[in-house]
Protein backbone atom coordinates (compact mmCIF):
# COMPACT_ATOMS: atom_id res chain seq x y z
CA UNK A 1 0.00 0.00 0.00
CA UNK A 2 1.84 3.18 -0.92
CA UNK A 3 2.18 5.53 1.96
CA UNK A 4 2.74 9.50 2.36
CA UNK A 5 5.31 10.34 4.90
CA UNK A 6 5.56 14.18 6.39
CA UNK A 7 8.58 15.71 7.67
CA UNK A 8 10.41 18.82 8.56
CA UNK A 9 13.32 20.36 6.29
CA UNK A 10 15.75 19.18 9.15
CA UNK A 11 15.04 15.61 9.01
CA UNK A 12 14.22 15.28 5.33
CA UNK A 13 17.45 13.24 4.12
CA UNK A 14 16.94 10.35 7.21
CA UNK A 15 13.15 10.35 6.19
CA UNK A 16 13.91 9.65 2.44
CA UNK A 17 16.32 7.00 3.19
CA UNK A 18 14.40 5.55 5.87
CA UNK A 19 11.17 4.87 3.96
CA UNK A 20 13.44 4.51 0.28
CA UNK A 21 10.88 7.07 -0.95
CA UNK A 22 11.26 7.70 -4.65
CA UNK A 23 9.55 11.43 -4.77
CA UNK A 24 9.67 14.62 -2.72
CA UNK A 25 7.20 17.19 -2.95
CA UNK A 26 8.65 20.87 -0.93
CA UNK A 27 6.67 23.19 0.31
CA UNK A 28 8.51 26.09 1.47
CA UNK A 29 9.15 29.89 1.90
CA UNK A 30 10.95 31.28 -1.83
CA UNK A 31 14.67 31.41 -1.03
CA UNK A 32 15.10 28.82 1.41
CA UNK A 33 18.36 27.07 0.95
CA UNK A 34 17.35 23.53 0.03
CA UNK A 35 19.03 20.29 -1.11
CA UNK A 36 17.51 17.51 -3.01
CA UNK A 37 18.31 14.46 -0.97
CA UNK A 38 21.13 12.60 -3.61
CA UNK A 39 18.65 9.09 -3.79
CA UNK A 40 15.68 11.31 -5.39
CA UNK A 41 16.45 12.27 -9.07
CA UNK A 42 15.54 15.77 -10.30
CA UNK A 43 11.96 15.06 -11.79
CA UNK A 44 10.55 13.33 -9.11
CA UNK A 45 11.31 16.21 -6.96
CA UNK A 46 8.69 19.39 -6.71
CA UNK A 47 9.61 22.39 -5.33
CA UNK A 48 6.18 25.33 -4.46
CA UNK A 49 7.60 28.44 -3.30
CA UNK A 50 5.23 29.46 -0.39
CA UNK A 51 4.32 30.76 2.48
CA UNK A 52 3.02 29.27 5.16
CA UNK A 53 0.08 32.08 5.69
CA UNK A 54 -3.36 32.14 5.83
CA UNK A 55 -4.05 36.36 4.59
CA UNK A 56 -1.83 38.23 2.25
CA UNK A 57 1.33 39.29 4.12
CA UNK A 58 3.93 41.37 2.78
CA UNK A 59 7.05 39.70 1.55
CA UNK A 60 5.48 36.53 1.54
CA UNK A 61 3.57 34.58 -0.91
CA UNK A 62 -0.25 33.50 -0.25
CA UNK A 63 -1.36 29.83 -1.12
CA UNK A 64 -2.98 30.04 -4.27
CA UNK A 65 -5.09 27.98 -6.73
CA UNK A 66 -1.65 27.55 -8.60
CA UNK A 67 0.03 25.81 -5.62
CA UNK A 68 -2.46 23.79 -5.10
CA UNK A 69 -3.02 22.70 -8.62
CA UNK A 70 0.94 21.67 -8.84
CA UNK A 71 0.47 19.37 -5.48
CA UNK A 72 -2.49 17.71 -7.31
CA UNK A 73 -0.42 17.65 -10.61
CA UNK A 74 2.58 16.03 -8.68
CA UNK A 75 0.81 13.39 -6.26
CA UNK A 76 -1.49 11.98 -8.97
CA UNK A 77 1.48 11.79 -10.95
CA UNK A 78 3.50 9.86 -8.43
CA UNK A 79 3.32 5.86 -9.83
CA UNK A 80 3.09 4.76 -5.30
CA UNK A 81 5.48 2.13 -6.25
CA UNK A 82 7.27 3.67 -3.39
CA UNK A 83 6.77 6.01 -0.48
CA UNK A 84 6.52 9.97 -0.92
CA UNK A 85 8.06 12.28 1.10
CA UNK A 86 6.07 15.65 1.65
CA UNK A 87 7.87 18.39 3.76
CA UNK A 88 7.67 22.15 4.29
CA UNK A 89 10.24 24.17 6.92
CA UNK A 90 8.63 22.53 10.16
CA UNK A 91 6.29 19.62 9.21
CA UNK A 92 3.35 20.88 10.51
CA UNK A 93 1.30 23.46 8.55
CA UNK A 94 2.32 23.30 4.81
CA UNK A 95 3.16 19.72 4.36
CA UNK A 96 0.00 18.44 6.65
CA UNK A 97 -2.12 20.20 4.84
CA UNK A 98 -0.56 18.82 1.67
CA UNK A 99 -0.47 15.60 2.80
CA UNK A 100 -4.41 15.83 3.40
CA UNK A 101 -5.01 16.87 0.36
CA UNK A 102 -3.66 14.11 -1.25
CA UNK A 103 -5.11 11.21 0.64
CA UNK A 104 -8.13 13.36 -0.52
CA UNK A 105 -7.49 13.26 -3.89
CA UNK A 106 -5.68 9.87 -4.33
CA UNK A 107 -9.03 8.39 -2.44
CA UNK A 108 -11.80 10.19 -3.41
CA UNK A 109 -14.62 7.82 -2.17
CA UNK A 110 -12.69 8.21 1.37
CA UNK A 111 -14.78 10.39 4.28
CA UNK A 112 -13.22 13.78 4.99
CA UNK A 113 -13.66 13.62 8.49
CA UNK A 114 -12.10 9.68 8.80
CA UNK A 115 -8.86 10.95 6.65
CA UNK A 116 -8.71 14.35 9.17
CA UNK A 117 -8.74 11.85 12.37
CA UNK A 118 -6.09 9.87 10.88
CA UNK A 119 -4.11 12.78 10.07
CA UNK A 120 -4.63 13.85 13.81
CA UNK A 121 -3.75 10.41 15.13
CA UNK A 122 -0.39 10.71 13.44
CA UNK A 123 0.87 13.96 14.36
CA UNK A 124 -0.40 15.66 17.44
CA UNK A 125 1.08 18.44 16.05
CA UNK A 126 -0.25 18.88 12.58
CA UNK A 127 -2.08 22.07 12.31
CA UNK A 128 -2.98 22.04 8.00
CA UNK A 129 -3.14 25.65 6.35
CA UNK A 130 -6.46 26.50 6.03
CA UNK A 131 -6.37 28.05 2.92
CA UNK A 132 -4.70 25.42 0.82
CA UNK A 133 -7.33 22.96 2.61
CA UNK A 134 -9.64 25.57 1.27
CA UNK A 135 -8.67 26.00 -2.00
CA UNK A 136 -8.04 22.20 -2.41
CA UNK A 137 -11.91 21.07 -0.90
CA UNK A 138 -13.23 23.69 -4.06
CA UNK A 139 -10.90 22.38 -6.61
CA UNK A 140 -11.79 18.62 -5.58
CA UNK A 141 -15.76 19.75 -4.87
CA UNK A 142 -15.81 18.33 -1.38
CA UNK A 143 -18.42 20.98 -0.83
CA UNK A 144 -16.74 22.34 2.52
CA UNK A 145 -16.43 18.84 3.85
CA UNK A 146 -12.31 19.12 3.76
CA UNK A 147 -12.39 22.47 5.54
CA UNK A 148 -14.89 21.20 8.02
CA UNK A 149 -12.93 17.93 8.96
CA UNK A 150 -10.14 20.09 9.78
CA UNK A 151 -11.62 22.90 11.78
CA UNK A 152 -13.33 19.64 13.68
CA UNK A 153 -9.42 18.36 14.74
CA UNK A 154 -8.42 21.64 15.26
CA UNK A 155 -4.85 23.41 15.63
CA UNK A 156 -2.61 20.78 16.91
CA UNK A 157 -0.43 20.73 19.91
CA UNK A 158 2.42 23.20 20.05
CA UNK A 159 5.89 22.30 18.81
CA UNK A 160 9.28 23.83 16.97
CA UNK A 161 8.90 20.89 14.30
CA UNK A 162 6.79 18.01 13.72
CA UNK A 163 8.09 14.69 14.06
CA UNK A 164 8.22 12.73 11.10
CA UNK A 165 4.74 10.50 10.71
CA UNK A 166 3.55 8.13 7.59
CA UNK A 167 -0.25 8.60 6.31
CA UNK A 168 -1.42 5.64 4.70
CA UNK A 169 -3.73 6.17 1.43
CA UNK A 170 -6.62 3.57 2.09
Amino acid sequence: MPTLHVCPLSRLPETVAATDASHVLTLINVGTPLERPAAIAAENHVVIGVSDIAASRDGHVLPAEEHVARVLDFIRAWPREKPLVIHCYAGISRSTAAAYIAACALAPERDEAAIAEALRAASPSATPNPLFVAIADRMLGRDGRMVAAIARIGRGADAFEGTPFSLALA
